[in-house]
């Protein structure tokens, strides 16, 4: 059970608990799907003994099965039962782990609770979300299936003359009809605008000549992929073809370096000296990837400061890009995972340059 080796975790760290909200975190520990609950306390508390409650409103008494929690209604202090949860493991100070994304007045009323010395969860937490088991890797290849297919299906979509933001949207309903979802918001980057890495799609219409970047993903049993194509409307400016062509070979290049045993930093350097060789190093502005899972973005993070070292059932994408001002931009992206010592593509989608 991962609560049990999160435990094991906490003692070796020398933590005597930790206090997790709504999220990520929380569902890989438990496999509870807690929504964000707004203004309402949802909390997992730990200890280093092995003892472990949810502090949760009471519209989810009826969802959370025989999972060890206590309730609380409106009208009612949550932060005193939290209190007295603490107290039932005999935490009321020392170090303990707390969710980074948690609510600023969640943690505020916590602080009030006693003399904690607290430290972000993600230092713990990262060295089992890291690698991936034989389980989550299956689904995050069926989410890379499903991006895989919607690229594949666009390319005969009618797009020429589509607004950016139509576009979106149609591959984000595409992706809700073969997945569980978006793993986060489609970009589609046309023209000009290409040379913004995270453009939001907005009223521009797709034209001749356009190169537009194409960034979505999807997801299946919580775990995400995601992939960037970039393709070409009619005859693109040869500059671009120029840069899809580098883009293409360090993207190659990185995924070539990836093996069990390097560190992230190599793969980047991979990529990056690639693109340096010809010329455009100004323009990749972005580390060439990061790790993926139940977040989009997760450990480990593959840029010149990546000083962690791949192992089996590690997950991340390779994403160079060169993005050149008044002209547009390139991106590919693939979600790879490291088995059996050497990198594996997930997505595998057409990685030549498409001229729709």
């Amino acid at each position: 059970m991962r609560l049990n080796s999160f435990v094991s975790l906490l003692g070796k760290g020398g933590f005597d608990g930790a206090i997790i909200s709504p999220g990520s975190n929380l569902y890989y520990l438990t496999g509870l799907r807690i929504h964000e609950t707004g203004e309402r306390p949802t909390l997992l508390a730990l200890s280093a003994e092995g003892d472990y409650r949810l502090l949760a409103p009471s519209l989810y008494e009826n969802t959370v099965g025989d999972f060890p929690a206590t309730f609380w209604r409106d009208g009612e202090n949550p932060y005193e039962k939290l209190a007295w949860i603490l107290a039932e493991m005999h935490i009321s100070s020392g170090k303990v782990l707390i969710e980074d994304t948690m609510r600023a007045d969640w943690l505020i009323g916590i602080m009030r609770l006693g003399d904690f010395q607290f430290q972000p969860l993600s230092s713990v937490i990262r060295e089992l979300r890291m690698r991936k088991d034989a389980g989550e890797i299956v689904n995050m290849k069926h989410a890379a299936k499903a991006a895989d297919r919607v690229f594949e299906e666009l390319l005969s979509w009618d797009i020429l003359g589509m607004r950016e933001r139509d576009l979106a949207l149609r591959i984000e309903l595409r992706i809700r009809e073969l997945s569980e979802g978006i793993s986060f918001q489609p970009i589609v980057a046309s023209g000009e605008n290409a040379a913004n890495p995270h453009h939001e799609p907005g009223e521009r219409r797709l034209r001749e000549g356009d190169m537009v970047i194409l960034d979505f993903g999807a997801r299946w049993r919580g775990y995400c992929s995601d992939i960037t194509r970039t393709i070409a409307l009619g005859n693109p400016d040869e500059r671009l073809v120029e840069v899809y062509n580098v883009v293409r070979e360090a993207q190659e290049s990185a995924y070539r370096a990836v093996k069990a045993g390097v560190k992230a930093k190599e793969v980047d350097a991979a990529a990056r000296g690639t693109i340096e060789k010809a010329g455009y190093g100004r323009y990749f502005t972005h580390r060439t990837g990061h790790g993926l899972g139940l977040d989009v973005h997760e450990e480990p993070f593959i840029g010149p400061d990546g000083e962690v070292t791949l192992e089996n059932g590690m997950t991340f994408t390779i994403e160079p890009g060169i993005y050149v001002p008044n002209l547009g931009g390139v991106r590919i992206e693939d979600d790879v995972v490291v088995v059996d010592g050497r990198g594996r593509r997930l997505t595998r989608a057409e990685r030549e340059l498409v001229i729709v």
